[in-house]
């Protein structure tokens, strides 16, 4: 697996304007056609009005992994039954915790509620359920119901419908239980460093997160917008510019190796900007001759923004990110434009000299037009949110940042709402969310930093994984087993997934702390124990001597053992799993169903069940194979690879 950035050029000749950094962007000369840009647009912004529910129910041939949806489908035809006046009342299913079912419906309380006392003929939520359980129609996905407590009505699925579905899967593929949104574009805006700064662990957690999401929403067949809003336009490009001009008089010869390390040709050129005033005039008017246009200063940034892309697509090569870059200076242009429009709709407002958007519940405004006449963070978002609605036509933005900016996001989706953009209800979509996450924390409970106090480079935190998982397989002798080729490619799947896993098991929005031996460690909840777990599975199949390929058209599976049962069960829920993750954005959800399933795979089932030489030999090597299945789409939705051999 190997990651790619396409690139995505700005609009040539952009306004005349400054901007001075990520947030703050300062407006010199409007461009006469800026505005222009949006008249084609425009009216597509009545597309943003529409609402629409974000998932719907797909027919069966669809959905054939997904059996809460089938289920629910069950038991809506019995409320419809019991109560046809009730139209909005939706089935509440779950998975059951206990020992009376494999699901659980929960809507008898909750309908006694709605009806008491409007003359019905039920006397209480345990004869509703009852009710509920009477009217669900006949299918062989279920083999039996009770009815416990205040109206709880447990489902015990058919085994013989388990094994079946398992055999349909192995048959026609993994893709057949993928979830089947409603939604049909979605942009999800991760990673974003700026550039002529190298990437380091701050950036680990949106990159990891944001890929994960995306991986998920295209499992889903949701056509997946992957978006790097780079910081690549503000007052630093001056400093730089003028830095490099100093260094390389010939722009021809700036290169990658020519610069060096880009953090400190940026530390170099900063100190320069802050200690010499003549320096600190010249990449002032820098700025303005690049955004005015000059060729030779456009050349220059280019430059820059060339190297460090090549510096970023080193990481995500390691980490098999896929990124398409539109940066800040792509939505210049269309800045005055959507302010235009936003004044038009009465949402712009002057204050204290600058122009403002006002949130309800809010103790600020949102500033879009500053007192100097620049525009800023907020400008540029909203600005590429209308272009990611009305030209990219996408129905669901996701933004992957720290919860820092959380405020951020909040005041300036509330004023898309204002301007009609999105739905209030943030059930429909059109919708826009932001996915926050924690700190990355060392061992001292502080930011994650070197020993001189350093940010962590990215590539220097991956190079350190794949060195002490390269170390522990040679403690464990494999350079005498396998290829060099081998053991690198097993040490780097080993030590980046670890990384990879030991972020996304836990859920976003806390802190976590990085620890290398817990990561690599091949006990616990770890990639290493589960990438293992895999390898070992693989093994099992092998040393069967049998051709799988060959199974999967002739055999059958069969699940009298209870740890057949748990197994099977536990597969077949895989993808109300992946659908709970993706819509929800949280990856944590899909980490605790790997773990989970490997659990129940070694301790239930093969624990349990002999494989190779039993009368069930084909059976269990079919759920052996299907067991590999789930567990290698789960490695792939979480951008981990796979190994097949310890």
């Amino acid at each position: 697996m190997r990651g790619s950035i396409n690139l995505i050029l700005p609009p040539i000749s952009p306004p005349s304007f400054i901007s001075l950094n990520r947030l703050s962007h300062l407006y010199f000369s409007p461009s006469p056609s800026s505005s222009d840009l949006l008249k084609a647009a425009s009216k597509k912004l009545v597309f943003a009005t529409k609402t629409q529910p974000l998932s719907t129910m797909a027919t069966d041939e669809e959905r054939v992994g997904n059996v809460k949806r089938q289920l629910a489908k069950l038991f809506e035809s019995s409320l419809r039954a019991i109560v046809p006046d009730e139209s909005d009342v939706e089935p509440l299913i779950a998975p059951c915790t206990g020992k009376f079912g494999d699901y659980q419906c929960n809507n008898a309380m909750g309908l006694w509620s709605k009806i008491k006392g409007k003359g019905t003929e039920f006397r209480g939520p345990p004869s509703v359920g009852q009710a509920i359980m009477k009217n669900l129609p006949p299918s062989e996905i279920v083999e039996s119901c009770s009815v416990a407590g205040p109206g709880f009505v447990n489902v015990v699925l058919s085994k013989s419908w388990i094994a079946k579905t398992i055999q349909n899967m192995l048959r026609d593929g993994i893709e057949t239980w993928a979830p089947q949104l409603e939604v049909k574009r979605a942009v999800v805006d991760f990673s974003s460093p700026n550039i002529a700064k190298e990437m380091h662990v701050g950036h680990l957690r949106s990159t990891i997160i944001g890929d994960a999401l995306a991986r998920m929403l295209e499992f889903s067949n949701v056509d997946v917008l992957r978006r790097n809003h780079v910081g690549d336009w503000g007052t630093q490009f001056g400093m730089l510019i003028e830095f490099l001009f100093e260094n390389y008089p010939n722009l021809e010869d700036v290169s990658e190796t020519a610069i060096g390390d880009l953090q400190a040709f940026y530390k170099a050129s900063k100190q320069r900007f802050d200690d010499d005033a003549a320096f600190k005039l010249r990449a002032q008017q820098a700025v303005v001759k690049l955004q005015g246009g000059e060729s030779e200063y456009r050349k220059a940034w280019s430059k820059i923004c060339e190297i460090s892309r090549k510096e970023f697509d080193k990481v995500y090569q390691r980490l098999g990110v896929k990124l398409e870059e539109k940066g800040e200076s792509f939505y210049n242009p269309y800045i005055p434009g959507v302010i235009k429009e936003l004044s038009e709709l009465g949402l712009v407002e002057e204050s204290e000299g600058a122009r403002v958007i006002f949130i309800e519940g809010a103790n600020i405004p949102l500033i879009v037009v500053k007192s100097d006449g620049g525009f800023n963070y907020a400008s540029t978002d909203l600005t590429a949110l209308w272009y990611r609605l009305n030209e990219e036509k996408a129905e669901w933005i996701v933004y992957v940042t720290d919860v820092g900016q959380q405020q951020h996001f909040d005041m300036f989706f509330k004023a898309a709402k204002r301007a009609g953009w999105l739905p209030a209800d943030d059930s429909k979509y059109p919708k826009a969310s932001h996915v926050g996450f924690g700190l990355v924390l060392g061992e001292d409970g502080k930011r994650f930093r070197t020993r001189s106090s350093e940010v962590v480079r990215l590539v220097d935190l991956l190079d350190e994984a794949k060195s002490r998982s390269k170390t522990a397989l040679i403690e464990r002798g494999k350079a005498k087993e396998w290829t060099e080729q081998e053991l690198e490619q097993t040490a780097e799947a080993v030590g980046y997934g670890a990384v990879k896993y030991a972020d996304l098991k836990n859920n976003r929005l806390t802190n976590y702390t990085f620890d290398f031996d817990q990561m690599l460690s091949d006990k616990g909840n770890t990639a290493v124990y589960l990438l293992y777990a895999h390898a070992r599975i693989c093994s099992i199949i092998r040393k069967s001597g049998k051709d799988i390929d060959e199974l999967k058209k002739a055999g059958v599976i069969v699940l009298d053992h209870a740890g057949e049962r748990e197994l099977g069960l536990h597969l077949l829920q895989f993808s109300e799993v992946v659908e709970e993750a993706g819509t929800n954005l949280l990856p944590n959800v899909l980490c605790e169903y790997l773990y989970n399933l490997s659990e129940i795979f070694t301790k239930k089932f093969y624990s349990n069940c002999q494989v190779v030489g039993s009368a069930e030999e084909t059976s269990r090597l079919l759920l052996c194979e299907a067991t590999a299945i789930v567990m290698r789409k789960c490695f792939y939705l979480l951008g981990i690879e796979p190994v097949y051999k310890i």
